[in-house]
């Protein structure tokens, strides 16, 4: 909506402050600048409003906006002036204006830092934390206009303002004069402020799910009336669920006297209904869906899932639709899975939803599914479904144009039906969020990701998402920071879901192998030295071993405190005959969840190779459902009297070892271990199914996932952080104050590079020296270089194509004395070119050491990104660098140097002596905190660092400045635009 020329001659409309918004029920609504042509809305809003709420905002009975109150609400400048409104099905519900004023509250302009600000909210709309996101858009907002301060006057008994203002976070005066409550506001961005606005977010986000997963009632709108086609069978799949809440088809080619159609109530619009609609599944053309969601809209429906194609996917035309197709269902306060979506699952008990296209419905479970693609999705369920796992919910949502995989991240973050989190992503809309939300869904249960076009270029068609230039590498380091379980494959993904969902996490990497099958024991062996793992050698029981064998095994090996987690191997046993007997697998996995049920809670899982019903038995113990251990004490299971002979050669028997008692569903796999007291016999909690695996390497891997999710998870308990002795080093202001000056006041939004003496400048203000270089474009100033600096001298050529490449002979080092430099400056111009060319320098000689490589960029997509590697071939040719966001702490920079592959070099590899990695890590700190203190720092380079035994010398430097880019993760909370 754009304004009038008189309404702001000098001030174009503010179409960047328009957004999207969840509000605390989980609906939708948007917020914009108020403009003259909204002078109707005002009124008609404002008429809604009762005579108390009139009253709160303007402390007397003020009945009705007089014309110039009209003329003034609906006038700004956009600058000293500021309304904002929010808005569901285009009319108003809120409002909020700002007036810039000056030390004794007349109107004022710039540079007056403050300004007064009143909302009035319609009172049907109140408790929806509608004023809680004005809030921090109009602050927002204030804020880019360089205003500084809220100042507020609310009468005492409107409590529900005052809360608003109180709860914000920001830092904040009050006092009481005149019979109001005078407020001042700080309007910078504190940490409680956005402690508090990412909780609301969470809370929003979460609770808009929640409509659309756990509805009250369905409306299938496009429900054939034939059998077979989409919307037929999505309701045959509803109803066979058993759907707790009510159900409806509509079709608007049904017949006027048709009641009914599969037993559920047939209506041709929603309209039609008459009673409340939470969901509506939409299956009809594409052509036809703006005539849906209008109907759906204007009576009442929460929530839409968009099953029809014909979107992003097939191009421009295509994407302007589904624009389309958003904007439409936001503007009635509805939220979007889809368009082009497979549809969505929640096994819970009190909803049996299955609104989705799935051919075989999941068993109940405790694993929440996510993924964008229809045919992985069933790819996905037939597996998990062959193995007997159970789900919480599953959602496809096609092409994303509105929720996301971060929404049910939100959701999942506190869904107590939830254990672990697995997502086959092929974009990332929001890749900052995701990181933040994934970092804290992670710190309380696994997030396992599985990321599909992966590769530059590859993004699916019907993905609208930022440009990132950040490698695959990174992306995958950058989520191994937020905790999140990285998986190359679907089935490497469901592999570690089942052990994450059913075992506890295990405390280490120290492993006990045992099984009937040597052979299988040592690849296991092998498989997890390959995987990091700390194997013990493989116990054999030979091929004669019976079931009970094996849960006398297991029972020690559980009991055993230099273990921390089990593999069982197992192929079948041989008869008398010297046939391979495949059969009688349920004995075999009664044996094995006995001992684990009644052992110290330890993860174990099963290899085997053809035992028939083995893997169908383990999984039958409880689906994914996390049960009570029998409370017994931790020690090996006694032999069963009915156990066959060890020494014979014969399949196991049903009475080889009673069966465990039946699970109770439903209880929690959080904690691994049950408290005591003092002289109380341990109490350990149940495991659940026992996860079994066709071949060694994929048990392995899935452990390995989980000892490593298991490490992240204890040291994010205690989270690192900044060291306070960068402060005292630091000069944050002098450095804004430096790039405000060589940016100018029109900075190329393409940015520039600074020059060598800029960036060492720059770089001093963080406490980083960079060793000082002389120009030497002929021999006799190299000289005269040399002499300034002292011997022992550097030379080498600074031109682009020979920079850091001392392997083509750009670089002579130890130069002890003239005649040894002029030397080495004729052999260097004689081999490589003119010296116009090649840019020498001279630089004095840095203690010996490693050359290593520190780096940080923005990317406009993942944010700042800090990256660290050994110079030369180890980072360049093999790849071999590590990744953190930023802001890194101190954790972060230890980790960050020892996750090289090629570390060992640093501390003291083959005899050397280990260099000075305190100061590289307070190096990469100061680096990090330099790119998150100022934004128009896009680029660092130091290459190369030389760490020595005491010390590091930086010998190059790079740093590029630009106009900094948007934060949206900073920002107040909106919806992404697609």
């Amino acid at each position: 909506m754009q304004p009038t020329p008189e309404q702001s001659p000098h001030h174009a409309y503010p179409d960047h402050w328009e957004a999207d918004v969840v509000l605390r029920d989980g609906g939708t609504a948007r917020i914009r600048p108020i403009t003259t042509d909204d002078a109707e809305r005002l009124v008609s809003f404002y008429e809604q409003v009762s005579d108390e709420s009139k009253y709160y905002r303007f402390f007397a009975p003020y009945p009705r906006l007089s014309a110039k109150d009209v003329h003034r609400f609906t006038h700004h400048d956009y600058v000293d002036r500021v309304g904002l409104a929010v808005t569901v099905g285009g009319e108003f519900i809120a409002t909020v204006r700002y007036d810039r004023i000056d030390a004794t509250g007349r109107p004022a302009s710039a540079p007056a830092d403050e300004a007064e600000v009143a909302f009035l909210v319609q009172d049907a709309h109140q408790g929806r934390g509608v004023a809680s996101a004005l809030l921090e858009h109009i602050a927002a907002v204030a804020r880019e206009r360089g205003i500084r301060r809220f100042a507020a006057e609310v009468l005492p008994a409107n409590n529900k303002m005052i809360k608003v203002f109180r709860d914000a976070g920001y830092t904040q005066q009050r006092s009481f004069e005149d019979g109001a409550v005078h407020l001042t506001l700080d309007l910078e961005p504190t940490a409680e402020s956005l402690a508090v606005q990412r909780a609301r977010e969470q809370r929003a986000e979460a609770r808009s799910v929640q409509r659309l997963i756990a509805p009250g009632s369905v409306a299938v709108v496009g429900t054939g009336r034939n059998p077979g086609g989409v919307g037929r069978t999505v309701l045959r799949n509803l109803l066979a669920a058993g759907f707790t809440g009510r159900t409806y088809a509509v079709n608007s080619a049904f017949a006027a006297d048709q009641a009914t159609i599969d037993g559920v109530p047939a209506h041709r619009s929603v309209g039609e209904i008459g009673e409340p609609v939470d969901l509506a599944v939409v299956a009809v053309p594409a052509d036809r869906v703006p005539e849906a969601v209008t109907d759906c809209g204007e009576h009442g429906v929460q929530g839409l899932v968009v099953l029809s194609a014909g979107y992003a996917e097939w191009g421009a035309e295509g994407r302007e639709r589904q624009r389309e197709l958003v904007r439409q269902a936001r503007s009635y306060g509805m939220r979007i899975i889809g368009p082009n979506a497979f549809g969505i699952i929640n096994n819970s008990e009190a909803v049996r939803l299955n609104a989705s296209l799935a051919p075989e419905s999941p068993a109940p479970g405790r694993i929440g599914l996510f993924t964008q693609s229809g045919a992985i999705g069933i790819a996905l369920l037939s597996g998990l479904f062959r193995r007997g796992a159970g789900l919480s919910t599953f959602i496809s949502a096609g092409n994303r144009a509105d929720i996301s995989g971060n929404d049910f991240l939100q959701y999942w973050y506190e869904d107590p039906d939830t254990d672990v989190a697995l997502l086959y992503l092929e974009s990332l809309g929001n890749p900052r969020k995701f990181t933040r939300l994934a970092r804290r869904t992670a710190a309380v249960k696994p997030v396992v990701v599985v990321k599909g076009a992966r590769h530059s270029g590859s993004t699916p068609p019907g993905h609208a998402v930022p440009v990132s230039r950040i490698p695959d590498a990174t992306v995958s380091a950058l989520m191994r920071q937020a905790g999140v379980i990285r998986v190359d494959t679907v089935t490497e993904m469901v592999d570690a879901g089942l052990l994450l969902a059913d075992q506890p996490l295990p405390e280490g990497p120290r492993v006990a192998i045992l099984g009937n099958s040597e052979s299988l024991g040592l690849l296991t062996y092998d498989a997890c030295l390959a995987e990091g793992l700390r194997p013990r050698p493989p116990r054999d029981l030979t091929t004669a071993a019976t079931p009970q064998n094996f849960r006398d095994a297991l029972a020690e090996a559980l009991a055993d405190r230099n273990c921390d987690a089990v593999v069982v191997t197992a192929i079948p046993w041989v008869g008398e005959n010297g046939e391979a007997e495949s059969g009688d697998g349920e004995v075999l996995a009664a044996a094995l969840r006995t001992a684990a049920a009644t052992g110290p809670a330890k993860p174990v899982a099963v290899v085997h190779v053809e035992i028939g019903g083995l893997a169908e038995a383990l999984a039958a113990a409880t689906s994914t459902a996390a049960v009570p251990r029998v409370v017994r004490a931790s020690a090996p299971a006694a032999p069963d009297a009915s156990a066959a002979p060890a020494d014979r050669a014969v399949p196991p028997t049903a009475q080889a070892v009673p069966p465990t008692a039946p699970p109770a569903p439903g209880d929690r796999l959080t904690q691994q271990r049950s408290d005591t007291g003092p002289g109380d016999t341990p109490a350990v909690p149940t495991l659940g199914r026992i996860p079994a695996y066709p071949a060694a390497e994929r048990a392995v891997r899935a452990l390995a996932e989980a000892v490593k999710y298991a490490q992240w998870r204890r040291q994010a308990a205690v989270p690192g952080k900044v060291p306070e002795f960068l402060d005292d080093t630091i000069d944050e202001a002098g450095a804004a104050a430096r790039i405000d000056a060589l940016l100018g006041p029109e900075p190329d939004p393409r940015g520039r590079p600074l020059s060598h003496d800029e960036a060492c400048e720059l770089l001093g203000r963080y406490g980083i020296t960079v060793r000082p270089t002389l120009p030497a474009p002929d021999p006799d100033a190299a000289v005269a270089a040399a002499a300034r600096l002292g011997y022992p001298v550097a030379l080498k050529t600074t031109a682009p194509h020979l920079r850091h490449r001392a392997d083509l002979g750009g670089v002579r080092l130890d130069v002890a004395n003239e005649a040894a430099l002029r030397r080495a400056y004729g052999e260097l111009t004689d081999l490589l070119g003119k010296p116009t060319e090649l840019q020498p320098v001279v630089q004095a000689m840095a203690p010996r050491g490693v050359d290593t490589v520190v780096r940080a960029t923005i990317d406009p997509a993942a944010g700042a990104v800090l990256s660290f590697g050994l110079a030369g071939a180890p980072s360049e040719l093999l790849g071999d660098t590590a990744h953190r966001l930023v802001p890194a702490t101190d954790r972060d920079a230890a980790e960050l140097i020892r996750s090289i592959r090629a570390a060992p070099v640093l501390f003291g590899w083959r005899g050397s002596a280990p260099v000075d990695t305190a100061a590289l890590e307070e190096l990469l700190l100061r680096v990090s905190r330099l790119v998150d203190d100022h934004p128009e720092v896009v680029s660092v380079a130091l290459e190369p660092v030389v760490v020595a035994t005491q010390g590091l010398t930086v010998l190059g430097a790079s740093v590029r400045l630009a106009p900094p880019p948007a934060r949206t993760d900073l920002g107040p909370r909106r919806l992404s635009n697609y």
